[in-house]
């Protein structure tokens, strides 16, 4: 995140609270995953997707200054697309 989401984000962390801000994001994973849904039987669009989606990263960003956790989470998303990778890799498709 960019130094200035950093700052928007401590700010709305700062306002409402950590404990708010958690709930937000179920909230806002619940919306995505019914736009995930609905897109399968045609009531929403890429970009309903796209907004959810984006809603959710800002949500995460917050959820990893709220808890300290940037580095540990960018070690784990390396160590998991690593993990990925190598699935990839001995992929056998049938």
């Amino acid at each position: 995140m960019t130094e200035k989401e950093r700052a928007i984000f401590q700010k709305a962390l700062d306002t409402w609270g950590g404990d708010a801000q958690s709930l937000c994001l179920l909230e806002e994973m619940a919306e995505l995953q019914d736009a995930l849904c609905k897109h399968k039987r045609g009531r929403r669009t890429t970009a309903d997707i796209a907004e959810e989606i984006a809603d959710v990263g800002i949500m995460l960003d917050q959820m990893k200054l709220y808890f300290h956790i940037e580095e540990e989470t960018q070690a784990q998303r390396a160590r998991k697309t690593a993990r990925v990778e190598e699935r990839l890799k001995n992929w056998v498709k049938e």
